[in-house]
């Protein structure tokens, strides 16, 4: 057990011993341990974890200014920064962690001698940064600025920044253009923009050899087309341009990028058919890595070719490893540090931040788009999807029976179509399906009685007047012997339940998507809501 006596004064100098390596985290603390000021030979103090308040005090960078390589402060309670510093002197500061506290002001920029600079002040209220802080930052390596209420346009002075690897400005008040630096010189390996207020047009002159592996540029105000030059950034996997006002067709010459894991493309003005998304299958490559595709909420029309599914080798892959995080490892000089994407996703109805894509999850939402005709049969090919959204669309003719070959569906959606004849008999065979919308159609006959199907509520079938079983109102005339004998109100909530209990400890333990959890809270609280939704929002289909 280690004691500390908390005492003032120069006469506790000579007694402390020379400590170069120091690590308080997670003990409780809720001040500053006076004594630290003394400590002249420290190199690496980690405060982390705890719950000091207050401000942090000059000294930290006067008494250290030579020898402090590592400081981290994160997730303690600090408001301000003595003197309100916006540049600290320091001759070896590599790594500095100020992430998760109450800081505000300006945010101070270390002026480092050190070769790597990693930089953390994320979640924090900080609202200003000096404008040329790219001349002090030459050796940034990493900069994590999200979460704060930075605002006004991105110093151009990040341009300065020539060994800059990861960027995140997330979550910010950021205006005007995405600065093209960030872009077209191709140096990074992450680019995190996401929920800021960017306007204009992309830049369009990337270049060969760009390293990008993720951009995020999520909720902004985005115009135009997307560059075509992202093509030469082949190592990119995860490109999110969700929520901004891109405009023109699909762009399928994406295909042609072999390592493309996550393409998020929601909630924008892009029209046309997707019929080339397979045309580059010419040279064997056609989003063969794609694991997550989202179109939602765009102005897609037309039919939906068998074809086009062809080229999801990913979707397709049956194997049952655990699969791994989809992050960015990075060395500083000073530790081994990841750096993890994150998405939003729609699932069972909801949207859900994923803070751990693993590349086993494989999604496709193609909803609220204009696309016609029959449902592909090629998607019942893709055996490992756990999430299919085709609703709010035109979709008409069956429900392909293929579908039952998608074993690991947990949620499906086709909900606000015009899909007509009988619920096929081998979907009951989907043992981890947990959510199941097939609301709003012109589906007719007999639901299907088995497994999975005696969980699901009325709001999954309601809106379909042709329809008869135990879930909805109108019961079936000249029941079958061979169909199991209804259960009633009381059996088949606690049927369901035990059921679905089942699924998602499945889904929690086994997968680790963090879905399975949050369903089990949503599931039962959201389904009339969600069938209230679709009653007011889609029933016009049918005016």
């Amino acid at each position: 057990m280690i004691s500390l006596i908390d005492t003032e004064g120069d006469t506790i100098a000579p007694y402390l011993p020379s400590i170069e390596y120091l690590n308080f985290a997670s003990c409780n603390l809720t001040e500053l341990p006076a004594a630290l000021r003394y400590l002249d030979t420290i190199t690496d103090l980690d405060l982390s974890n705890n719950q000091i308040k207050g401000a942090i005090p000059s000294w930290v960078w006067e008494n250290w200014k030579d020898q402090l390589n590592t400081l981290d402060l994160s997730h303690n309670m600090f408001t301000t920064l003595e003197k309100s510093p916006s540049l600290v002197h320091t001759t070896n500061l590599a790594f500095l962690d100020l992430s998760s506290n109450r800081l505000e002001g300006t945010i101070p920029i270390p002026v480092t001698g050190s070769e790597v600079v990693v930089l953390d002040y994320s979640n924090n209220s900080f609202s200003s940064i000096v404008s040329n802080f790219g001349r002090y930052l030459t050796n940034g390596f990493y900069i994590n600025l999200s979460k704060n209420k930075l605002s006004g346009h991105i110093p151009a002075s990040v341009c300065s920044l020539n060994k800059l690897d990861i960027m995140d400005l997330s979550y910010n008040y950021f205006d005007g253009p995405v600065p093209s630096c960030l872009v077209e010189r191709g140096n990074l390996t992450l680019l995190k923009l996401r929920e800021n207020r960017l306007h204009g047009v992309l830049p369009k002159n990337i270049g060969e050899g760009c390293k990008l592996q993720t951009i995020d540029l999520n909720g902004n105000r985005i115009e135009g087309t997307l560059p075509t030059s992202l093509e030469n950034c082949q190592d990119l996997e995860f490109l999110d341009v969700g929520n901004n006002h891109i405009v023109g067709s699909f762009p399928s010459w994406l295909g042609t990028l072999p390592n493309l894991r996550v393409l998020v493309l929601r909630s924008n003005q892009l029209n046309g058919t997707i019929r080339d998304l397979h045309s580059v299958s010419k040279s064997n490559i056609s989003f063969t890595s794609l694991q997550i595709i989202d179109l939602s909420t765009n102005h897609f029309s037309g039919y939906l070719h068998s074809e086009l599914f062809e080229g999801l080798k990913s979707m397709m892959n049956n194997n049952n490893d655990m699969g791994e995080i989809l992050e960015h490892n990075y060395t500083s000089t000073v530790s081994k540090n990841i750096y993890q994407d994150t998405i939003t996703i729609t699932y069972t109805n909801f949207d859900f931040i994923l803070t751990k894509i693993q590349t086993t999850l494989k999604v496709i939402d193609f909803s609220d788009n204009s696309f016609h005709g029959p449902i592909p049969k090629s998607i019942g090919r893709l055996v490992s999807l756990h999430g299919l959204n085709v609703s709010h669309n035109n979709f008409t003719g069956q429900i392909p029976s293929q579908l039952g070959n998608l074993t690991r569906l947990e949620s499906m959606d086709l909900s606000c179509n015009h899909l007509s004849g009988e619920i096929p008999q081998v979907l009951t065979s989907l043992t981890f399906l947990s959510w199941l919308n097939l609301s709003y159609n012109n589906l007719s006959g007999r639901i299907p009685q088995g497994n999975q199907f005696f969980s699901f509520p009325y709001s999954s079938f309601e809106g379909n007047a042709g329809l008869c079983g135990s879930q909805v109102s109108k019961q079936c005339d000249n029941p079958s012997s061979t169909t199991p004998k209804a259960i009633d109100h009381q059996e088949s909530k606690s049927l369901w339940q035990d059921r679905l209990d089942a699924i998602l400890l499945f889904t929690f333990v086994g997968l680790g998507f963090g879905v399975g959890f949050a369903l089990a809270i949503l599931s039962r609280t959201f389904h009339r809501v969600e069938g209230w939704i679709c009653k007011h929002f889609c029933i016009h289909m049918y005016v």
